[in-house]
Order: structure tokens, then sequence, then C-alpha cells
């Protein structure tokens, strides 16, 4: 199977970035990072043709987990290298509340995953253009980095405000439909707070 084909059809749907938890920054984060389970797995490598097959044959629900799981993924990796490379104090914090949004965004979409019938577990494998977003963070330095962790962040909440309206009224799986629709709020809040910067 072409890859490259199989990221380009499953991209839209891995553009998620899904926005979750408590907007307080001031509450301290035991665990900042991912569990094993949702660890990077690079799409471009290192994913057989089997588990490509599964993405493809993947029910919406799946899709949706495994795009809202991959989002969390992103924007916890490219919060810490807010906290550390921005020279704003006020994209510094917002790194870090992303660190801590998306740490329990994963918990809440995993408890709801679970409670689904059958069960979904997600599989957070980051798109090509969240795996190049996060290079170019890497790369970026003082004012650039700024700038391009501000319209990353933009546009992935904007993307993400658009995919949990969208599954909130048409998901067909009800614990998920009620986790995008409760997430909605929390996007626009992020979404507004980091047009406003």
């Amino acid at each position: 199977m072409n890859k490259h084909l199989w990221m380009l059809g499953l991209a839209p749907a891995l553009a998620l970035a899904a926005c979750g938890g408590a907007d307080n920054t001031e509450s301290p984060v035991t665990n900042a990072t991912p569990d094993d389970s949702m660890m990077n797995m690079p799409a471009d490598e290192n994913v057989s043709d089997n588990a490509m097959d599964h993405m493809t044959m993947a029910s919406p629900a799946q899709k949706f987990a495994d795009a809202a799981g991959a989002s969390d993924y992103y924007e916890v990796e490219a919060g810490k290298l807010a906290e550390d490379k921005a020279t704003s104090q006020g994209l510094k914090d917002f790194g870090k509340m992303m660190v801590a949004a998306h740490t329990e965004s994963t918990a809440k979409l995993k408890a709801a995953a679970a409670k689904a019938k059958p069960a979904v577990t997600p599989n957070p494998v980051l798109n090509a253009e969240q795996e190049a977003n996060l290079a170019a963070l890497k790369e970026a330095k003082g004012a650039d980095f700024d700038a391009k962790y501000k319209a990353q962040q933009i546009a992935a909440h904007e993307t993400a405000l658009a995919a949990m309206k969208d599954y909130a009224a048409n998901g067909g799986v009800l614990e998920l439909a009620k986790f995008a629709g409760d997430t909605v709020k929390v996007v626009e809040t992020h979404l507004a707070k980091i047009k406003a910067m």
C-alpha cells in the first residue's frame, strides 16, 4: 500500500487538535507527559501494512479517537517546547496550560473511549503536518519560535473546534460525542486566548 497516499487520505482526520481539560494554569501537573500508550509513532515510517490496513478500515469512532489522541500528544510536545523556548511569558504560560489541558484531555478521551460499545482504544499516530510542525518548532529560535508557535496553535485550535463540533453533532458513539461536545467550550477558550496574544 502506498504510504504517502494513505497519509494524504487520513491526514484530515488526524489533523484534529483536541483541547480539553481545565483552564487553570495554577494547578500543579504531576505527570505532564502522555503515558506509554500515547507515545509518538511516526506515521510515515515504522508502521506496518497491517497497521495501515487497520487504520484504513477503522470505524469513524476509532479514527476520531486516534486523531484526538494524536492531537493531544502534539499539543503536549509543542507546549513543552513553548515553556522552554518562547521569549514571551504569555506564550510560555500558554504552553504550560496546553501541557496540563491536553494531559487531562487524554485521560478523558481514554475514559470515554473505554465506555464505548464496543470499546475503542486511542492509537495516537502523529500525521505528517503535526510531525513537521514539531520539527519546525524544535529548529526555531527567539521571535521566530514565538510566531511559529502562535500560528500553529491558532490553526490547530480552529481545526479542533470544527472537528469537535462535527463529532458532537454527528458522531455515532454517544460517549465520544459527549467528550467532543464537552470539549468545544474549552477549545473556544483556548482559541480566544491564543488569538489575543
